[in-house]
């Protein structure tokens, strides 16, 4: 990076992307993932440069940036291409809620908006904790998070952080602590064993079909099977470690454990 801040950025995720719109930055931005859709000009203000693990190396040198921002070790053979090409780059590898904090925080910085910065991760902060203080009624609504549907994976670390902030008890809390989707691989009688009142399922990128889930062998015993309780939340509300995931993701949590709720306001 030759200048300070950078002028040209290039995002190969949606929440950096979403994060420097709200942080006013957004003129910073002249490529994105094919995958950002927040806010919603995105799509028809910036041009589309990759997918989640492949990108288009000749479409992003030619929009000459002088900084790329990537995510996780699953972007590490494109970060490779772009070092090679002698374009910096920062990998962000937030897996929990203290990490998207912990982003927004640093893209601040890396931007010279770090006022701005600080004062959008205090209110999330705030928001967080205001919800997590709502009184809800005994006992917590057991809930069981779907990342992908075969194999059966669930919920990474900040999904499993906002379903106990949404007032739920997560039935496979240990689990949050494994990064890489593979270790979160689990059998379908691990589920049925936790008896889970709620189901939220978020097919990463593809339609929930609940219809699939209630099917499965011995889980029309499960309770939220038996009480019609299988939700869908969006994958970009849920699946990606920034904004959205902290407001309308939470948002929905929210809306799918207290139904009750919801439909008195």
């Amino acid at each position: 990076m030759r200048q300070f801040p950078p002028r040209r950025i290039v995002c190969l995720t949606e929440e950096t992307v979403e994060t420097l719109y709200l942080l006013g930055e957004q003129d910073r931005i002249v490529g994105v993932s094919g995958y950002a859709v927040r806010p919603p000009q995105v799509r028809r203000e910036k041009p589309r440069v990759s997918a989640f693990i492949s990108a288009d190396i000749p479409k992003i040198l030619a929009l000459q940036p002088d900084l790329v921002l990537a995510f996780s070790d699953l972007q590490a053979d494109i970060v490779a291409d772009i070092v090679r090409a002698g374009v910096a780059i920062h990998v962000f590898n937030q897996r929990d809620i203290a990490g998207i904090l912990a982003m927004i925080r640093t893209l601040g910085a890396l931007v010279g908006a770090a006022d701005s910065a600080e004062q959008l991760a205090t209110s999330f902060e705030q928001r967080l904790a205001s919800i997590a203080s709502t009184p809800r009624p005994s006992p917590k609504p057991k809930v069981y998070f779907e990342e992908w549907d075969d194999p059966i994976i669930s919920g990474i670390g900040w999904v499993s952080e906002l379903i106990e902030i949404a007032g739920g008890e997560d039935v496979l809390p240990k689990l949050r602590f494994q990064q890489a989707a593979k270790d979160r691989i689990i059998s379908a009688d691990t589920v049925r064993d936790t008896a889970p009142d709620v189901i939220l399922a978020s097919w990463c990128g593809k339609k929930v079909v609940p219809e699939r889930i209630r099917q499965r062998p011995g889980w029309s015993d499960i309770p939220a099977v038996r009480d019609n309780r299988i939700v869908e939340i969006k994958s970009p509300l849920i699946l990606q470690p920034g904004p959205a995931a902290l407001t309308d993701g939470l948002d929905a949590i929210v809306k799918a454990l207290w139904p009750e709720a919801n439909s008195s306001s």
